[in-house]
């Protein structure tokens, strides 16, 4: 099997791929994640993901490189990781009774080959009527400050919730493991 590396520095991503039981790598991938100009988020998180895993195939070219990226979009509006208590209070106030899709880009690149493959996963969270205080109180329990929309679904971001609905909810989380199996399995590795 080829060595997987991980082009992400982050810790929920780092978790989820532990769930597969396969020996990894992470490396943070150096690139500017700003969207270009009336850049469709769709295709955003796809050129992010393909961008991450990009990046780092000539410090690893024998690797299998797995890329990610993430935004919450709601109505026309990308969200991004709030970075502070007010950003977060006003991002769940805008969601509170609405409904906001989260698109996840996924490549796998095979940087000794140049073999990519690139998908993007859908996912919606629709939120219940939510209070100021309701909001207040769930963003001083999770501090959830670094993760785009203001919640955490694997921790109490899910009492914010009305349903979900998507191909893969570990996608909600910011790695599609199911689609990522795939990836890995067109590529050879046998999971399970």
């Amino acid at each position: 099997m080829q060595p997987l590396l991980l082009a992400s520095s982050s810790r929920y991503r780092r978790e989820l791929l532990e769930r597969l039981g396969l020996p990894f790598q992470c490396c943070a991938p150096d690139i500017d994640e700003t969207p270009a100009p009336e850049e469709p988020a769709e295709q955003l998180v796809r050129r992010l993901a393909r961008e991450k895993a990009m990046a780092l195939a000539d410090t690893h070219p024998n690797h299998l490189i797995i890329g990610s990226d993430q935004v919450a979009v709601l109505g026309n509006r990308i969200l991004g990781k709030p970075g502070n208590h007010a950003e977060a209070f006003r991002q769940l106030s805008a969601a509170s009774g609405a409904s906001v899709r989260f698109l996840t880009g996924i490549a796998l690149l095979d940087a000794a080959t140049g073999t990519l493959q690139l998908d993007c996963v859908p996912f919606t969270v629709h939120f219940k009527q939510l209070s100021d205080a309701q909001i207040d109180r769930y963003l001083r329990a999770d501090t959830p400050y670094d993760c785009a929309g203001s919640f955490k679904a694997e921790g109490l971001g899910v009492s914010l919730f009305r349903s979900t609905e998507g191909p893969d909810a570990t996608s909600l989380i910011g790695l599609p493991l199911i689609r990522l199996v795939d990836m890995l399995n067109a590529a050879g590795f046998e999971i399970p």
